[in-house]
C-alpha cells in the first residue's frame, strides 16, 4: 500500500509539472580543426554583468544542456584547457528553447606556439579532477599495447591480477574516444589496443547513468580511463597484426582491425599467447611480475558503437576467452600464534581450463529533448575445469634445520622419529563447473520545464544457473594422536559433490528531483529489491573404503569414471545426508533515500541519508540440523560530498560515507561444521552488525609554468563491531577452529602524494615522484589451545612506498634513472616473533634510442633487492636486464621487425613472500622469466578527411613536440613511474 501511494504521489507531481516551459539552451562543442567532440568542457551561463547563474559540463559527445531560470539576455562562457575561451551573447524570449548548434573551439594559438618552439610535448595536464596524459610523451616499445602506456603514467599502477589503480582509485571502466568499450572488462582494452593509435588518456570519475540523464550529481561515480584516438582516425579503416615466436616454446599473436565513420564504429580483436600476457615494459623494476605459473590464453572479441546525434546511441560487445593454466608451487610457512605445528611445507600441482562467452549492450534513445530511455542487457556462459594434486605437512620446529627436503619420504621418517612431525596430508581432486547468466536494466527519465525537475524510473533483473561437480581424495596422518593400539592416527576424506545453484533478483526504483531555489535540489528515491538463491549440494562419501582405495589414479579433466568405476556399487548409494547441504535464501530490501544538493560556480555540496529496512528468510538442512529462520534489520547510511574548485585546474574534494554491514546468515547459526577435521568452523548467534565510517580527502593542482602537476589524497576508515575470526589451534593435530566474533579498535589511514614537473622551460629534463603512506591498527583474537581463553591482540603496521624518476628526453634519445622503495614496519602486541622491519627497493636505468630511418634500441637494467628478513636466503639481489632492437620497413614504416630479450642475465627469481599478523609464507612458482622473442608487426591504416593522414601508420610529429588535442598543448612535465619498463620508439 505504501509503495503504491509513493508511486502515485510521484506521478501526480510529474503530471502537474509537465506543462511547464523549458528555456533549454543546447549545443555541441567540437575541435575546430579535427571536428572531434570536446569532452568535459565547462559551459557557464552568466548574467550580462558576468554574475554566475548556472553551469554544465559537456558530455562524451561534446553536448551540453543548460536551463535558464527566466527569459532575458545572458552571456554563455565556454572554456577548456588548451583552448581559447569563447563567450557568446544570447537572448531567451517567450519561454522558448535555444539551440546553438555546433560550436567550434579553437586551440589557444599562444600556447600552441610556445609548445612548438620551446621543446618537448607536455606529459600531463589537469582540469578540475580530470588528469589528461599526452600519449606521445610516454615512449613505449614498438608494437606495444596500451597496458605498457598505462604503466608509465604518474600515479597509475597495474598489479599481477590486472587491477588498475589511478591516484589510489580502482579503474572500473574503459572508454575509447568517450564511448563505452568492452564494459565490465578492462583487460581486453589494456591487452589489445595498440599504443600507436592513442593520442591522449583521460583519468576521471564518470557520473552514473542517473546523473547523466538528470544533470544532478548523485555521488555514485566510477573511475574510468578514456583513450582518445589520434586526430583523423574517426573516419576510415585501420588494422594491426603482431606475430611472435620465442625460445622455450614461447609464442604470442595479436590481431586488431577497426572501421570508423561519422555514425558507426566497429573494432575486432583476436589473440593468443603462452607468456602470461605480462607485456614487455616494467619487468625489471620490481618484484612479483610473471610468477604465477605457466599460463596460456586466447580471445576473440568485437566492440561496436552507433550514434545518431540527439536521438539514438548503441554500444555493445561480444567476446570469447579461453585460458589454460599449469601452476606448480612449493610453499613454506610459519604461523605466529601457535607453539605446536607452527611450521608447514607444501607441494601443489594444478591444471585449469576455462571458456567464457560474454555479451552486453547499451541502448539509449531520446525521443525528444526532455525524455531519455536506456536499456542495458547482458548475457554470459562459462565453463571451468580443474585437476591437481598436493601434499603438505606441519612440524613443531623449522624442518630445514634438520633436513634439506622436508617432504621427502626419508625426511618425514627422520622428523617423525624425532617427534617433530605433527601431521601429513596428501590429496588430489577433479572439478568442473558451468554457469549461465542473463539480465538487464531499463531506465526511463523525464525532464520538466523548471530547471532540474525530473522523474526517473528504473528496473533491474537477472537470472543465473550453475552446476558444479567435484571429486576429492585426501589422506591425513596425525603423528601426535594415537589410536587404541598406540599407533599414529590416520583418516581419509573421499567425497564426490554435485551442486546445482539457481538464483535471480529484481529491483524497481523511482527517483524524483525537485529544485528548491537557484541550483539547489532535493532528491527523493525509493527502491524495492528482491533476491533469491537456492543451492542443493549432494555429497557422496567413500571415506571408509581404505587409505589406498583410490591410489594410482592420475587426476584429469572430468575423469569422474576413473574414481567412481572402482566402487563396488553405484555411487548414488553412498549419499551422506549429513554432509549434503540444502539452502534457500530470500532477501527483501527497501531503500528510502533523501539527498540535498547545492551546485555553485565554486563548489558543489551533497548531503543525504539512506534508510534500508531488510528482511531475510533462510532455510538450511545440514549435518542433521534443519534451520528455518527469519531476520529483520535496518541499515543506516549517511553520505556527504563536498567539492571546491579553486580554478579550472585546481580542485578539493571531501567525501564521507557511513555503512552498516550485517553478519552473514550462516555466521549467525549455532552450528559446528567439522566436515574437515583440520579446519573446523563454528557459528555465533550473538554477532552484532558492524558500522564503518569512511573519509576521503582529494586535492590536485596544475601550474602552466613547467607543467607542474600535483595530487594528494588521504583516506581514513574505522569500524565499530567489526567481525574477526577467533582462531583456536589444536596442538595435537595441528588443526584449527574458527568462530566469528565482534571486536572494536580496527582502523586504518593511508594517503599518497604525486608531483611532476619539467626542470627546464623546454621540457627536456623531467622529474616525477609518487609517495604512498599507510598505517593500520588491526585488532583480532589469539588463542593457543582449546583450554586457554582467547586474548585480544593488536598489530600495528606502517608502510612507506616511494617511486622517483628523473629523465632527459630529445627527439631521438630518452634516458631515465628511476628507483622504488617499499618499507614495512609491524609490531605485534602478544607475539614479538612476528615483528617486521623489511625493505624492498629497486633502482636502475632505462635508455631509448630512435633513429629517423626506423631503427630503435631499447634497454633497461635494474637491481631489485630485499633486506630485513630473518631467513638470509630471502635477503637477495636480482640484477634484471631486458633489451629490444627493432627496425621498420616499407613505405610509412608499416612493417616492423622487433627482437626482444627478457631477463638476459637469468637473475629474476620465481619466489615471493607474504607476511601478515598471523603468518609468513614463501612460495616458489614454475614460471619462465628468461627468453627471447621475435615479433613481426604490420599496420595498415586508411583514413579520409583533411587530417586523415591517408595510408599512414601514425600521425603528428614523430618527436612528440606538439601537445595533444583536447588536453591542450599547455606545457611540459610529468614523468612516468619508475617501474623499470622499456621505452620504445615514438609512434
Amino acid at each position: 500500500m505504501k509503495r503504491t501511494l509513493l508511486f502515485a504521489v510521484l506521478f501526480a507531481m510529474a503530471f502537474v509539472a509537465v506543462s511547464a516551459q523549458n528555456r533549454q539552451i543546447t549545443g555541441t562543442l567540437v575541435d575546430k580543426d579535427t571536428k572531434d567532440a570536446m569532452v568535459q568542457s565547462t559551459v557557464q551561463l552568466l548574467k550580462t554583468d558576468s554574475t554566475f547563474v548556472t553551469g554544465a559540463i559537456s558530455d562524451e559527445n561534446g553536448k551540453f544542456r543548460i536551463t535558464a531560470p527566466e527569459n532575458g539576455k545572458y552571456l554563455l562562457k565556454i572554456s577548456s584547457v588548451g583552448y581559447s575561451t569563447t563567450v557568446k551573447q544570447i537572448e531567451l524570449a517567450a519561454d522558448k528553447d535555444l539551440s546553438l548548434g555546433t560550436i567550434d573551439m579553437k586551440v589557444d594559438a599562444v600556447m600552441l606556439k610556445g609548445a612548438t618552439v620551446m621543446g618537448q610535448a607536455m606529459k600531463v595536464t589537469v582540469k578540475e579532477d580530470t588528469f589528461i596524459y599526452n600519449a606521445s610523451a610516454y615512449r613505449t616499445p614498438e608494437g606495444s599495447v596500451v597496458e605498457e602506456l598505462v604503466k608509465r603514467l604518474p600515479g597509475a599502477q597495474i598489479d599481477d591480477n590486472g587491477k588498475i589503480t589511478v591516484n589510489g582509485k580502482e579503474v572500473k571502466k574503459i572508454l575509447v574516444d568517450g564511448k563505452e568499450f568492452m564494459t565490465g572488462d578492462t583487460q581486453t582494452a589494456l591487452k589489445n589496443l595498440p599504443t600507436s593509435i592513442v593520442d591522449r588518456i583521460k583519468a576521471y570519475d564518470e557520473k552514473s547513468d542517473l546523473s547523466k540523464v538528470t544533470g544532478i550529481d548523485d555521488g555514485n561515480e566510477q573511475t574510468v580511463l578514456d583513450f582518445g584516438l589520434k586526430r583523423g582516425m574517426n573516419h576510415g579503416t585501420f588494422s594491426n597484426v603482431d606475430l611472435a615466436l620465442g625460445t622455450k616454446n614461447r609464442y604470442a599473436e595479436r590481431l586488431m582491425g577497426a572501421y570508423f565513420n561519422s555514425k558507426f564504429r566497429v573494432m575486432l580483436f583476436g589473440g593468443g599467447n603462452n607468456t602470461g600476457d605480462m607485456g614487455f615494459g616494467g619487468r625489471g623494476g620490481g618484484f612479483g611480475r610473471g610468477r604465477n605459473g605457466l599460463n596460456a590464453s586466447k580471445m576473440i572479441g568485437t566492440n561496436f558503437n552507433y550514434e545518431e546525434k540527439d536521438k539514438l546511441k548503441i554500444d555493445g560487445s561480444v567476446r570469447w576467452n579461453h585460458s589454460d593454466g599449469d601452476v606448480s608451487t612449493k610453499r613454506s610457512s610459519e604461523n605466529f600464534v601457535s607453539t605446536v605445528g607452527s611450521f608447514s611445507n607444501g607441494l601443489n600441482q594444478s591444471y585449469t581450463r576455462g571458456n567464457r562467452w560474454n555479451a552486453q549492450m547499451r541502448l539509449e534513445w531520446q525521443p525528444d529533448s526532455m525524455t531519455d530511455i536506456m536499456f542495458r542487457p547482458t548475457a554470459s556462459y562459462s565453463t571451468n575445469d580443474g585437476s591437481g594434486w598436493g601434499m603438505s605437512a606441519s612440524y613443531n620446529a623449522d624442518p630445514y634445520l634438520y633436513v634439506a627436503d622436508p617432504l621427502s619420504v626419508a625426511s618425514i621418517n627422520r622428523l617423525a622419529a624425532d617427534s617433530l612431525m605433527v601431521n601429513l596430508r596428501s590429496n588430489n581432486s577433479v572439478t568442473y563447473s558451468s554457469n549461465k547468466q542473463f539480465g538487464g536494466m531499463l531506465q526511463y527519465n523525464r525532464k520538466f520545464g523548471n530547471m532540474g525537475r525530473n522523474v526517473t524510473l528504473r528496473l533491474d533483473g537477472s537470472y543465473s544457473e550453475s552446476n558444479s561437480k567435484s571429486f576429492s581424495a585426501s589422506n591425513v596422518h596425525l603423528y601426535q594422536v594415537k589410536d587404541r593400539l598406540g599407533n599414529d592416527s590416520t583418516y581419509q576424506t573421499n567425497r564426490y559433490n554435485l551442486m546445482p545453484v539457481k538464483s535471480w533478483n529484481y529491483s524497481a526504483k523511482a527517483t524524483y528531483s525537485e529544485p528548491l531555489w537557484r541550483a539547489t535540489f532535493l532528491q527523493f528515491s525509493y527502491q524495492f529489491a528482491y533476491s533469491y538463491r537456492k543451492s542443493d549440494r549432494s555429497t557422496y562419501a567413500f571415506s571408509n573404503l581404505g587409505e589406498q582405495f583410490f591410489a594410482g589414479i592420475s587426476p584429469a579433466y572430468r575423469n569422474w569414471d576413473g574414481y567412481l568405476s572402482r566402487l563396488p556399487r553405484p555411487y548414488e548409494s553412498y549419499l551422506d545426508t549429513d554432509l549434503s547441504r540444502y539452502s534457500e535464501y530470500k532477501n527483501y530490501t527497501h531503500e528510502l533515500e533523501v539527498m540535498f544538493r547545492m551546485i555553485r560556480e565554486r563548489f558543489n555540496f551533497n548531503i543525504g541519508v539512506m534508510l534500508q529496512p531488510q528482511k531475510s528468510h533462510f532455510i538450511q538442512n545440514y549435518q542433521g540440523v534443519s534451520v528455518d529462520t527469519t531476520r529483520t534489520v535496518a541499515n543506516f547510511t549517511p553520505t556527504l560530498d563536498f567539492r571546491y574548485r579553486f580554478s579550472e585546474v585546481s580542485n578539493l574534494r571531501i567525501n564521507y560515507r557511513g555503512t552498516t554491514s550485517q553478519p552473514d546468515m550462516t555466521q549467525l547459526l549455532d552450528i559446528t561444521d567439522d566436515s574437515d577435521p583440520l579446519n573446523i568452523s563454528k557459528g555465533n548467534p550473538g554477532l552484532k552488525p558492524s558500522f564503518t565510517n569512511t573519509f576521503r580527502f582529494f586535492y590536485n593542482n596544475y601550474t602552466q609554468n613547467h607543467a607542474r602537476s600535483m595530487m594528494a589524497h588521504l583516506n581514513f576508515s574505522t569500524t565499530r563491531n567489526s567481525i574477526s575470526n577467533k582462531v583456536t589451534y589444536d596442538e595435537t593435530t595441528g588443526g584449527r577452529t574458527t568462530q566469528p566474533e565482534n571486536i572494536n579498535g580496527n582502523w586504518d589511514l593511508n594517503g599518497a602524494f604525486m608531483f611532476n614537473t619539467s626542470v627546464d622551460s623546454a621540457g627536456y629534463w623531467n622529474v616525477n615522484t609518487f609517495t604512498n603512506l599507510g598505517y593500520n591498527n588491526y585488532v583480532g583474537y589469539l588463542s593457543i589451545d582449546r583450554t586457554a581463553g582467547s586474548q585480544k591482540n593488536v598489530t600495528r603496521s606502517l608502510t612507506i612506498g616511494e617511486r622517483l624518476a628523473g629523465s632527459f628526453r630529445t627527439a631521438w634519445l630518452e634516458v631515465e634513472l628511476d628507483g622504488g622503495l617499499n618499507y614495512v614496519h609491524s609490531r605485534n602486541q602478544l607475539q614479538s616473533s612476528s615483528n617486521l622491519d623489511t625493505w624492498q627497493f629497486s633502482y636502475g636505468l632505462n635508455i631509448n634510442l630512435t633513429a629517423p630511418w626506423g631503427t630503435s634500441l631499447t634497454t633497461d637494467i635494474h637491481e631489485n633487492s630485499r633486506r630485513g628478513y630473518n631467513d638470509r636466503s630471502l635477503n637477495t639481489n636480482e640484477l634484471v636486464w631486458n633489451a629490444q632492437f627493432s627496425q621498420a620497413f616499407l613505405r610509412s614504416k608499416a612493417l616492423t621487425l622487433s627482437l626482444q630479450f627478457y631477463d638476459i642475465l637469468r637473475r629474476q627469481s620465481n619466489l615471493s613472500r607474504t607476511i601478515d599478523a598471523m603468518q609468513r609464507s614463501d612460495t616458489e612458482y614454475n614460471s619462465i622469466n628468461s627468453y627471447a622473442m621475435l615479433h613481426v608487426i604490420y599496420r595498415l591504416n586508411i583514413f579520409g578527411g583533411k587530417s586523415g593522414g591517408e595510408h599512414r601508420p601514425d600521425f603528428g610529429p614523430p618527436d612528440g613536440r606538439r601537445g595533444g588535442r583536447r588536453g591542450g598543448p599547455g606545457g611540459f612535465g610529468g614523468g612516468r613511474p619508475p617501474r623499470g619498463g622499456f621505452c620504445g620508439p615514438m609512434m
